[in-house]
């Protein structure tokens, strides 16, 4: 009784001391039972209560005897994945009218939590002698320390253990053993057990028969420890029975030095233990954990010298399994699908248990106007997520666009970076899918009115699902025969104008389509939707008011109109990729950057933001140069997830900046003019005011704005120093190069430290506009303080759809103006910062789902002839990718 008093008392302390260095932390432990069997109810109950009086958090999981082994597996999962939780037991045996695999059941807790140490892992550790590493189960470790109170060395003792199960007899063999005891097991079978117990000099039996062992068995002076709970009969007893050893005790103790009575010896020591091992646990968690940080095991990069292909990097790179990097980033089992060892999906449910977890920084990296030939965008993004994580410990997760081979012909590639800051395996970037969805209309004219009405008792009514459509357009009725003709044909809403056409408005393609849909156009909706969605239920929401037709009257018609003939299936499927070190990427939705803008979708930056805490960071980029995309993810992207930036990284290089100066052109596929090759101070001075047109731009925002200079061997160090200078002449808060192609995370370490002491600056974001001015304030507001125009001027069919749409109640929508993004201008050869100059809008597209109001700027012939060749060499590319496939 002492000894249990000591060890409660020493690890009340050991509670309090944890407490006092993390407030409101307690060490967790859950009993999961299945059944109701009156033993194990007792046992449990003296487990609790002990926690209790400890301090521990102990929870109680009692399964029905009808639960399935599948349903006791989930419900370990759960507390596996909670990390409130330190210690899990699975009260044996399983009372359950179904069969269930125990060893399947015990060996699913994870070791971590397997205060019980039945698992074969530690099992396995305790037989191998890996003593500090393991769980040793309760009762053996009780025993131990019974033994030892009584001053009896166990080194060198002749120990004889009586029993073989996995909970007592062969932990004990194994815990002596590797105490230095000559361990002698033995069990009912053994011949000849007497003398076998009268050797010992210790005597641990566990077997489970009553009174099995003798008291003139047992050496005189021996220590005797009785593991053994039975019942025999008793008269004596109000139950008729009395709890008995497995050694006869009233014979053995008038001949043991030592013997522990049964019941009150061997029992409470092993609930002792069981506590003891779930502060332990505690302990070792406490270790590992530090709020707010994660414990990734980042792997060690040495660059090589010639450096490989980006492909020869990607398949060479030692690649840690996904599973194991969600669970260092604090993602949950049951929050996360893998699909294979390389990338999963993230549920967005994950939002909901982190809701008031605070966020982290969030760094958006932009650049100037690229060549042809792209300046590293992609490639700085990584470099930085890998510099701050891998290199100054803290938590950083990438967040970017899902590359699409369609986007190869404009020389960016399906992967994404490159050199040693690319996400790998880069051949499963290329393999990603754009989510589709498919709206099944039928294109009638004329509908019959049965379609939307069932029979029930003889009497006709709408169907459930249209009730709504009836209540929205302000028909309170129920009976099909009530409706007028007018009322009819709104319900139906199949009146479609079969003159409106609808336009697929983007700046690769211009295609006058059939009427009712335009699939192009819906498809870019569509993705732009899922990106700027920040649930289920806001992507149901969004999809519902997707515009698909007009009708006579000049009724917009919406997939929400169409209920019954429109199956939409969406899931929010989020994959994060492994990027070198293993810093965590999320890559997620296309949202064409003509319609929309070019970024990862909401929910993956969310995630990430949760998931890195308050002093981590999230790194997102823009698809195209500041002026093109910048101004759109911060007004239409911002304004729909309610996100603020806390820095803007603008990527630079020397070549595009000799190229803005006016350097000859470049076409990707031939040799770079010399004077890229060859300093020229000169040209590149001319060219920074390109640069510093950007950085301007990218202030106008109230954030603090870091240059990042991605350097290329053929840079000199007058060159970088010129650009350097002219970003800080421009008022950047600093500007640092960057070498991580060529040298991984370390290559970007001084970009890391400069955004990391930008975060600290006070936010000052604002949008450029409110959305309640007109629309073509909103319009000038881009055009005059992003593009540097004079004025804007809509063409006669622009102005007539624009007038349209805000008779709809569109003009509180952010507008998208779709200019080139070759040149800070509207002309893509001219590369010189461009003023006082008339931005021509040709056409507007309202796309009601997403929220946007587009503008379009460019002509229709040269990019309809720039979209076919773009289909058509995008057929033969999946073409010739479905062969390659099927061979």
């Amino acid at each position: 009784f002492n000894l249990q008093v000591i060890v409660r008392e020493h690890l009340k302390k050991d509670v309090a001391e944890m407490k006092s260095h993390l407030p409101g932390f307690r060490p967790g432990l859950v009993v999961l039972q299945v059944g109701d069997r009156e033993d194990s109810n007792l046992y449990i109950s003296m487990k609790l209560k002990a926690a209790a009086d400890i301090g521990i958090d102990a929870n109680h999981i009692r399964l029905p005897k009808t639960a399935t082994e599948d349903e006791v597996l989930w419900n370990i999962e759960a507390v596996n994945d909670n990390p409130a939780v330190h210690g899990l037991i699975v009260q044996l045996p399983l009372d359950s009218i179904n069969q269930i695999d125990t060893e399947k059941v015990t060996n699913a807790v994870s070791p971590d939590k397997d205060v019980d140490g039945l698992s074969s892992i530690n099992a396995g550790k305790l037989a191998r002698g890996d003593l500090r590493s393991c769980f040793i189960p309760c009762t053996p470790n009780g025993c131990m320390e019974l033994i030892k109170q009584t001053g009896v060395s166990v080194s060198g003792k002749n120990v004889v253990v009586i029993g073989r199960s996995k909970i007592v007899g062969a932990p004990m063999h194994d815990l002596l053993l590797w105490n230095h005891a000559t361990v002698t097991s033995c069990h009912s079978k053994t011949l000849d057990l007497a003398a076998q117990v009268g050797r010992a000099d210790i005597l641990v039996v566990g077997a489970g028969k009553a009174e099995l062992v003798k008291g003139e068995w047992v050496k005189k002076g021996a220590v005797v420890i009785d593991c053994g709970i039975n019942h025999i009969p008793d008269s004596s007893k109000p139950a008729g029975k009395r709890v008995v050893g497995d050694v006869h005790y009233l014979s053995a103790k008038e001949r043991a030095g030592y013997i522990t009575p049964v019941p009150g010896g061997v029992g409470p020591m092993t609930v002792v233990m069981l506590m003891e091992n779930t502060v332990k646990s505690a302990k070792r968690f406490l270790q590992m954990y530090k709020p707010g940080k994660w414990n990734i095991s980042y792997r060690k990069l040495k660059p090589l010298k010639p450096q490989p292909s980006d492909v020869q990097i990607s398949c060479s790179y030692p690649r840690n399994p996904i599973g194991q990097l969600a669970k260092e980033v604090g993602l949950l089992s049951k929050e996360v699908e893998p699909y294979g060892r390389t990338r999963l999906k993230v549920r967005v449910e994950v939002l909901k248990r982190l809701d008031k977890q605070p966020n982290g920084k969030y760094v958006l990296v932009t650049g100037i106007t690229p060549t042809p030939l792209g300046e590293g965008q992609s490639t700085i993004t990584l470099g930085l997520a890998q510099a701050l994580g891998a290199h100054l410990n803290i938590n950083a997760f990438a967040s970017i666009q899902q590359p699409s081979p369609l986007s190869s012909f404009g020389i960016k590639g399906c992967a994404v970076g490159g050199g040693y800051s690319q996400i790998i395996p880069m051949e499963e970037l290329a393999e990603f899918k754009i989510t589709k969805t498919f709206l099944k209309m039928q294109h009638y004219l004329k509908i019959p009115l049965k379609i939307y009405v069932y029979l029930k008792c003889h009497v006709r009514k709408v169907m459930g699902g249209f009730i709504t459509c009836l209540q929205k357009l302000g028909i309170e009725k129920s009976d099909p025969l009530t409706l007028t003709e007018q009322e009819i044909r709104r319900f139906i809403r199949l009146d479609i104008n079969p003159d409106a056409r609808t336009v697929c408005i983007s700046t690769k393609v211009i295609i006058v389509v059939m009427p009712f849909i335009d699939f192009a156009s819906l498809k870019n909706e569509i993705m732009a939707i899922l990106s700027l969605s920040s649930s289920a239920e806001d992507l149901q929401n969004r999809l519902a008011k997707v515009v698909v037709a007009i009708s006579r009257y000049e009724e917009l018609i919406t997939t929400e109109d169409l209920v019954s003939v429109c199956d939409v299936k969406m899931f929010v499927c989020l994959k994060p990729n492994v990027c070198l070190y293993g810093t965590p990427v999320f890559v997620h939705t296309s949202p064409s950057a003509d319609i929309a803008y070019g970024n990862a979708s909401v929910v993956a930056d969310k995630i990430a933001l949760k998931l890195v805490g308050p002093q981590g960071f999230v790194v997102t980029e823009t698809l195209h140069s500041a002026d093109a995309d910048m101004e759109k993810f911060f007004n239409i992207k911002c304004r729909s997830s309610g996100l603020q930036p806390d820095v803007v990284v603008l990527v630079a290089t020397v070549r595009a900046l000799k190229m803005h100066g006016g350097g000859p052109g470049i076409t990707a596929g031939f040799p770079l003019p010399k004077q890229y090759s060859e300093e020229n101070l000169k040209l590149l001075e001319k060219g920074c005011a390109h640069l510093k047109g950007q950085v301007e731009k990218a202030r106008t925002y109230g954030l603090p704005v870091v240059v990042a200079v991605n350097t290329f061997s053929s840079d000199t160090k007058a060159e970088l120093e010129l650009v350097c200078s002219q970003a800080r002449q421009a008022g950047v808060f600093d500007a640092v190069l960057c070498t991580n192609w060529s040298d991984g995370g370390a290559g970007a370490l001084a970009l890391a430290q400069a955004v990391q002491k930008a975060a600290e600056l006070p936010s000052q974001f604002h949008y450029l506009y409110e959305l309640e001015l007109p629309v073509i304030k909103k319009i000038q507001k881009v055009a005059q303080n992003i593009y540097g125009v004079k004025d804007v001027e809509l063409s006669p069919k622009a102005k007539e759809k624009l007038a349209f749409y805000m008779k709809q109640g569109f003009g509180n929508f952010p507008v998208c103006i779709m200019k080139t993004q070759s040149s800070l201008g509207n002309d893509p050869e001219k590369k010189i910062v461009p003023t006082d100059f008339t931005l021509p809008i040709i056409d507007v597209q309202v796309f009601v789902g997403a929220g946007i109001l587009s503008l379009l700027t460019v002509t229709v012939s040269f990019h309809l002839l720039h979209g076919l060749f773009y289909l058509i060499i995008s057929k033969i590319y999946f073409e010739w990718k479905l062969r390659t496939n099927l061979n």
